[in-house]
C-alpha cells in the first residue's frame, strides 16, 4: 500500500514547528551580570490543525488513484512570564506581570522573600551565640 500524502503534510508540518521551538525557547538562555545570573522564562502556546481528501477528477481514468487536495498549519505563540535571577546562594522569581489582584496572591508571591529573611535572621541568631561562647 502507498503512503498517504496526509502523512508527509503532517510529518513536514511538526518537524517545522520543531525547529522553531525548543526548550531554550522557554527556558531562555542565562544572562551573567553584576554576579548576577539572569534566566528569562517564557510560556509557549502553540495550536496545530491538519486536514485533507481525496477526490476523483474530471477527467480521471478508472485505472488511476484519486487526486488529493489538503493543507496544515500551526500558530505559535510566546509571551516571557519571568526571569529566575540567581546570585550567590539566593534565587529570585521576578515576574513580568502586573502584581496579584488579591492579599492571598501577595501572600503566596512573598513566601520565598519572607523564607529567605528568616533563614538570615536565624543565622544572625547563631553566629551571635557563638561570639558569646
Amino acid at each position: 500500500m502507498d503512503k498517504h500524502p496526509i502523512g508527509d503534510l503532517m510529518s513536514t508540518t511538526m518537524q517545522k514547528i520543531r525547529e522553531m521551538i525548543d526548550v531554550n525557547t522557554i527556558i531562555g538562555q542565562p544572562i551573567t551580570a553584576e554576579g548576577a545570573t539572569i534566566i528569562p522564562v517564557s510560556k509557549v502556546s502553540l495550536g496545530f490543525a491538519s486536514g485533507g481528501t481525496d477526490f476523483a477528477s474530471k477527467h480521471q481514468k478508472e485505472s488511476q488513484d484519486n487526486s488529493f487536495g489538503g493543507g496544515s498549519g500551526a500558530g505559535v505563540s510566546i509571551s516571557p512570564v519571568a526571569f529566575l535571577i540567581v546570585k550567590e546562594d539566593s534565587v529570585k522569581l521576578l515576574p513580568v506581570s502586573p502584581p496579584p489582584a488579591t492579599t492571598i496572591d501577595r501572600a503566596v508571591e512573598l513566601i520565598p522573600e519572607i523564607f529567605d529573611k528568616v533563614t538570615q535572621l536565624l543565622n544572625k541568631e547563631k553566629d551571635k551565640d557563638k561570639e558569646i561562647f
